[in-house]
């Protein structure tokens, strides 16, 4: 569970470190190949851990937009 509160958090801090030049594209794809990793390895069966992933899939959407 706190693997996903802590990717769930770190999509906007890339998001907004990238945005500002305070961080390369390299650095910015290695931080959401963390979140990504988290959101595949959620637990089942928990509706926050549910809610979790759905934020966190709709912020590596956002990211992959962005780093495309």
């Amino acid at each position: 569970m706190n693997r996903l509160r802590a990717a769930v958090a770190l999509v906007p801090i890339i998001e907004s470190d990238f945005g500002d030049g305070k961080i390369d594209r390299e650095r910015a794809a290695l931080m959401a190949e963390f979140c990504g990793w988290a959101a595949q390895h959620g637990l089942t069966g928990d509706a926050e851990a549910s809610r979790l992933e759905a934020e966190l899939n709709r912020g590596l959407d956002r990211l992959k937009t962005l780093l495309d």
